[in-house]
This record gives C-alpha cells, structure tokens and sequence, in this order.
C-alpha cells in the first residue's frame, strides 16, 4: 500500500493519515508513526528533503512524503567568473549553474536565469545576453563595440527563479565577473602579387589565427575554385597564376568555426591586388577603316584611329605610339602622315588632283614592346572641276521625213567630262537652249555614256516648218567648284524636214446630220473639210444607192437631191472619199443623216368594220371595238384622239370610250330601233397644231341572232287556282320552245357577203 503525505504539515498533531485493519506497526526507527484503532497517525511533520518515503510492517505501508516549494534555488558558485575574447558571435563563452532541493521532477526545482544588470554600461549596455534554461552567457549584436582598453572587466547580475520563473517562486541573484581579452583574429594586410607568377605553385601568400578554442578556416569569395585555399594552420595559398586583365583584384572572405560547424566569429577579410605586366598588344576595334577625302583638299585631316591596350592604364605599358608604315599604290609618296601619339591621319599634300583613286595604307600602334596593326582605305572624292565640253561646235545637217512617226531618234551627240566616270561629277544634264519653242524635240540622257538623243515629240509639217536650229547646251548636275561653262559646253544643231507627197486629212472621222423630211433639194445639209499640204482633195460619195444626195466634187458641200420621206426611211448612212490629186492616196469618213420627222400624215381607222353590229336589246353589253394609226413618228402621231360630232341626236345615241390604245363605240341609250346607222367622229394625232381625220361609220343595229330580250316578272298576287294554271301552261310552252331552239341551234346559216352586210349581221358579239 502506498499512500502520499505532503511534507511541512503545520496542523493539529496526532496527524492521522489512513485506515488498516490488523496493522502491525514495525520499520518506525524514529518514532514517527503510530496506530490507534487500526489509524495510522503521524506525531511530526515529514521533511521530504531529509527523507523522501518510509516503509512501515507487517504489511508494508510506504508512505511517500509529497514535496512542497520549500527550498531557495542558490548557484552552485558563489564567485563566477569568465571570459570572452573579441570577435567573438552569438556563441557561448561560460555558463551559470544553480540547484533546488525540492522535487526535481516538479515546477518546484525548474530553474529560469536572467539577466539583470551589466556594469559598467559602456559601450552599450546590453552587450550580454544569458540563456534562461541553459544559463549559457553569450555576446549580444552590440557586443562589436567591445574594446578592452576602454573596458576589460564587467560584473554581470544574475537571477534565477524556480516555478518556472512564476510571480511566486523563490529566486536568489549573484554576480558574474567577465574578463574581456583581446584575440589575433583580424583582417590580414593586402596582398600585391604579379600578374602571371612562374610558379612553383602553391604559394603561400597570408596568413590568419584563431587565438582562442580550437577551430577550423575556410574561404569565401568571387573566385575560381581552388585559386585560394587555406590549411588547417591559417596559411592561404595561391595556386594557379593570375590574370590581371581578367580580375585585378580578390575579396577573399575568411570564416572561422568550431569543430562542429558552428561559426565562432564574423569572417574576415584579405585583399588581393594583382600587379600589371605588359602582356597584352596594343588593338585596333576593326581591323579596316574606311575614308573619303576630296580632290581638292589640302592638308587636312581625314580620320582618327584609336588603339586600346588592356594593361594597367596606371602604368608605361599602355602608352601607345603610332606609325605610317605602308601605302598603296606607293606613288606619290608623302601624300599622308600619322600623328605619333594622337592617331590622326591627314593629307600632307597640296592637292590630290591626279592621284590614284583610292589608297590602302597600313598603320601600326606600339607600347613598349608589343604592336598590332590596320588598314585604311581612302577613296579620294571626284570634284567637279571640269565642265562637259562637245568635240565640235555644229552637229549636222541631220534630215528627218516630214511622215516620221513621233518617238523616232534624230540625231545623238556627247559631250566630255573629265571628272571621274560615273560619279555626279561627270553625268550631263542637256537643255534645249533655243529652236525649239513648240516643243518638237526632247531630248533622253543615255546615264551610262553620257550621249544625248534627240527625240521627234510631234507630228513634222513640212509646208509648215522645213527647217529646225537647235541649240543645245551641257552642264553637269552638281555645280562646278573650279572653272566656268564656257562656248565649248554649247553646240547648235541643224535638223532639214525632207518633205513627203501626203493624203489628204479629214477634220472628221464620223459627221452626224439632221434633215427635216420634206425639205426642198438641192439644200446643202453638211460640209465635208479635208485638207492636203500638196494638192487639193477631190471628194465623192459611196453607199448612196438610191442617190438621194450630192457632193461638191472640190467644194465637200453634201446636198439632198430630192424631198425625203421619213416615213420612208428615217436614216441613211454614205461613206464620202477625200481623193488626192496628185497620186491614189485617199482618206475617208461616214455621214449619218437622220430624218427629223414632220406631222405630215392623218390618223386613219384600221380594220374592216362593215360586216360588225350591234344587239339593240342587249346594248349596254356590246361594243366595236375601233383601231387607228397615224404613220407619223410618236412626237407627231403619239396619243390619238377620238370624238363625236357635236350633234346632240348623235352624241345621245352613241358613246366613244378610250381604252388603252383603241376605243369603244357603244350605245348610249338603252334602245335604238334597228336599222344602220352613220355614226359621225373624228381621229386627232397629238401634234401641235394637230391633223384630223372626219369619219362616218355605218353601225347595224338589229334583234337577229342572239339578240335577246331577257324575261321580266309578273306583276301583282295570283290566285292559287291561277297559280296553278299559269304553272302548267308554263311547262308546257318552255318544253315546245326547248325543241325549237334545239332544232335552231343544228341548223348552217349562211355566211354573210359583202353585199347585203347591212342585212346580214355579224354572228360575233362584240
């Protein structure tokens, strides 16, 4: 049985603790326990630190002794001391220990540390930091400052807590002295080391040391592996030579750590600078240059090339001088110079007039002991100092047919240039000067040769112009820096028209005439003009077949030779011929003359109406249909108009109606004995002043045929008896009237003639 009794106990004493029955009481050497009435009682309060638990007998009790926070955490040390060397990080340099007494298994012996205060306060008053599980004292961020001749002792306070460090813990403070000592582990100087070092390899070129705990180096930095390295001693080594133009100087990181990794100070640093040698040529940025100089220049300067070296620009190696050391062609010599120390070339001559075209020349740069070289081309640059000139002052005669087509090439002339072929010095430009102010001639430059051609423009006359002096001037397209165009760069021209034996030329191709019909002939309707530089043209006409007209045979006047008809024909087209009179040349051009109408025909009834008529008992159903027509054209004869005498018995019998291009005639009365009729009306064209035409149209009216009056009811209220009669009387007249118009309706009748129409009417119902 176990059982938990808290230590301390200041209550009321017997302190009775539990039950057991038959307990034998044995294992009390100091007589704390006792039993009554089967109680287990405590007669003193248990103390856990002094013994924790107690075994009683016969069956055993243990009687554990609960701990209660009775005991104040103390350090272990009274005095504590340590050191801390310069540079050193966030690494602990000693630890503070403290102990509790009470149950280290509860709050009550959790220790926490802390820092109270730092003496003295300078440089910075929080320079130590102390871990508050481990007691670990280490430097802060602001322990960079330390310096041990401002300060080489602090006095640290420290506290710990039990409880965790809770507001109700037991705490005890002490005092922590440090030493600060100085330490060898700082920047090495710079090192200077020569470019391209003979070696052997490595070698040794700085050194650094720890002075503190054992640790170990490495090195950081933009370099190539394994240029540097480090052994274990501190001694950095260089291992392959160096290259000053590559890198002239290494930043070289140093870092320092413990066995385990941790880093014991912030690294330090070494400085490499590498020594320039002179090993490096000087260069040019191209390796061909390319000028121009003029013709005419004189001592000046023409370009400048630029030589880099890539030594040490502090130092003799990349001083540079320059020479002229080749020129092609060779002669003349001493056309160009170099400055020795700028690199400009120029033109030492007077003038490059009547030099070689172009020039290659070498220049070569040097420093101290190495060189490299270019080429420069110079194209010297034609001027225009010559004018164009013409081998001789007049070209010509040329001749030209007067019929030559226009495009033709007349003549082709040139003039010299002494400049250089095919540069704006040398092309030509040609002007007309005079002779030519209509135009005749233009003239088309040849770019390649410098000739010039004149061309025919326009159409020659010779009658009008046999003859044409031209004068034609040169002068080329830039202006002249040297000289003047004088009577040499001028030329005249002579070009003869030849004439030619020509036909004759019609103003017109095609003429177009009006005529009115009916005009009296021999009236001239047209004028044909030709017209022919060597004799006078002789016309006459084709294609008038019925010879309605005439030409003059000189004059070209086209005439009618009789009346025309439009009706007849409207349009007639002839060919008139222009002969020359001198050979068989001839020209030709078409005459369309049109018919202008005139209102000189009447409107007239068409069609045959004798044998038509009209059912007087059916007459508002039937009507003639009348037809006209008027030979005029439609300005004339266009709308025709129908009306009825003015006659009051006629125009209450009977009724014109215009529809669309005819009129109906048609009974304006419902009935009209029968008999033929003379209907009186007039046809009127639309013309202005108009023609008529009177007509009288015998119209039959009659009740033959199918000309019937149809039945009309009975008036009044028959009796049913009269009903009935009138019935069957009825029946019995339309069966017998059936029969009869069965029996009519089989029956041939004869055609009407011509002669008894009147009697006769048509069988058609209009």
């Amino acid at each position: 049985v176990k059982i938990g009794v808290p230590e301390n106990y200041d209550g009321i004493f017997p302190w009775y603790l539990a039950k057991y029955s038959d307990l034998l009481l044995t294992g009390d050497d100091e007589g704390i326990f006792g039993v009554d009435a089967q109680f287990l009682y405590a007669i003193k309060p248990l103390d856990r630190e002094k013994q924790p638990s107690y075994s009683l007998q016969t069956f055993t009790v243990e009687v554990f002794v609960i701990d209660k926070n009775d005991n104040v955490p103390t350090f272990i040390e009274e005095s504590m001391r340590g050191s801390v060397q310069l540079g050193l990080l966030k690494i602990p340099f000693m630890r503070v220990e403290a102990v509790d007494r009470d149950d280290r298994n509860t709050a009550h012996a959790e220790l926490r540390f802390s820092m109270m205060e730092q003496t003295p306060r300078i440089p910075s008053s929080q320079m130590f930091f102390i871990d508050s599980v481990t007691g670990e004292v280490s430097l802060t961020e602001e322990a960079s400052t330390l310096d041990p001749e401002m300060c080489g002792r602090y006095k640290l306070s420290v506290m710990v807590k039990d409880m965790a460090g809770r507001t109700n813990a037991f705490f005890t403070s002490g005092i922590v002295t440090v030493e600060v000592t100085g330490n060898t582990w700082a920047s090495p100087d710079p090192v200077r080391l020569q470019e391209n070092l003979p070696g052997p390899y490595p070698i040794p070129i700085s050194q650094v040391k720890w002075s503190g705990s054992q640790a170990a180096y490495s090195l950081d930095g933009e370099f190539p592996e394994m240029l540097f390295t480090i052994s274990r001693e501190g001694v950095i080594y260089l291992n392959a030579p160096l290259d000053r133009e590559t890198q002239d100087q290494f930043h070289i990181s140093i870092v320092v750590e413990r066995p385990d990794g941790r880093q014991i100070a912030k690294p330090v640093e070494l400085r490499v600078m590498v020594g320039d040698a002179n090993d490096n040529r000087p260069t040019f940025p191209q390796a061909q240059y390319h000028t121009v100089v003029k013709e005419l220049a004189a001592r000046t300067e023409i370009l400048t090339v630029q030589a880099a070296d890539n030594d040490d620009p502090k130092t003799d190696n990349v001083r540079i001088f320059y020479r002229l050391v080749g020129q092609i062609p060779e002669s003349p010599r001493a056309l160009f110079r170099v400055d020795r120390d700028s690199g400009v070339i120029s033109v030492q001559a007077d003038s490059m007039e009547g030099t070689a075209p172009q020039y290659t020349l070498t220049i070569t740069a040097e420093d101290a002991k190495l060189n490299s070289s270019c080429t420069v081309v110079v194209t010297v640059q034609d001027e225009n100092n010559n004018p164009p000139v013409f081998s001789q002052h007049e070209y010509g005669p040329f001749h030209i047919p007067e019929d030559a087509l226009v495009g033709t090439t007349v003549a082709s002339v040139l003039a010299r240039d002494a400049d250089v072929r095919g540069g704006d010095s040398w092309q030509v430009d040609y002007r007309l000067e005079s002779g030519n102010e209509e135009e005749v001639f233009t003239l088309v430059t040849d770019r390649q040769t410098n000739e010039v051609s004149l061309i025919l423009s326009k159409v020659l006359d010779f009658e009008r112009e046999s003859e044409y002096i031209l004068v034609l001037s040169a002068q080329n397209q830039v202006p002249l820096v040297r000289g003047r165009y004088g009577p040499l760069s001028t030329a005249t021209v002579s070009i003869y028209v030849d004439d030619v034996n020509e036909g004759p030329v019609l103003s017109q191709s095609h003429y177009e005439v009006t005529v009115r019909e009916g005009e009296e002939p021999g009236r001239v309707i047209a004028t044909i003009r030709g017209y022919d530089p060597d004799s006078h043209p002789i016309y006459s006409l084709q294609g008038d077949t019925k010879k309605y007209f005439s030409i003059g045979k000189y004059s070209g006047e086209l005439k009618t030779v009789q009346a025309l008809d439009r009706e007849e024909n409207s349009t007639y087209t002839m060919e008139v011929i222009a002969v020359d009179g001198n050979s068989s040349l001839s020209a030709s051009t078409l005459v369309t003359v049109q018919i202008l109408d005139v209102n000189d025909n009447s409107p007239v009834l068409v069609g045959d109406y004798s044998w038509k008529y009209l059912c007087t008992p059916r007459w508002e159903d039937q009507a003639l249909v009348l037809a006209s027509r008027d030979s005029d054209g439609p300005q004339h004869g266009g709308r025709l108009n129908f009306s009825l005498r003015s006659d009051a018995t006629v125009r209450r019998n009977w009724k014109l109606t215009p529809i669309n291009t005819h009129t109906n005639l048609s009974l304006n009365i419902p009935n009209l004995p029968p008999e033929v009729y003379m209907v009186p009306f007039t046809i009127s064209d639309s013309s202005s002043p108009p023609r008529s035409t009177f007509i009288n149209l015998p119209c039959p009216c009659n009740v033959r045929g199918n000309c019937k009056i149809a039945a009309k009811p009975l008036q009044g209220m028959p009796t049913i008896q009269s009903t009935v009669g009138l019935l069957l009387g009825t029946f019995a007249v339309i069966i017998i009237l059936i029969v009869i118009f069965v029996r009519l309706s089989y029956q041939n009748p004869k055609e009407p003639s011509k002669t008894s129409q009147e009697r006769v009417p048509l069988k058609i119902s209009i």
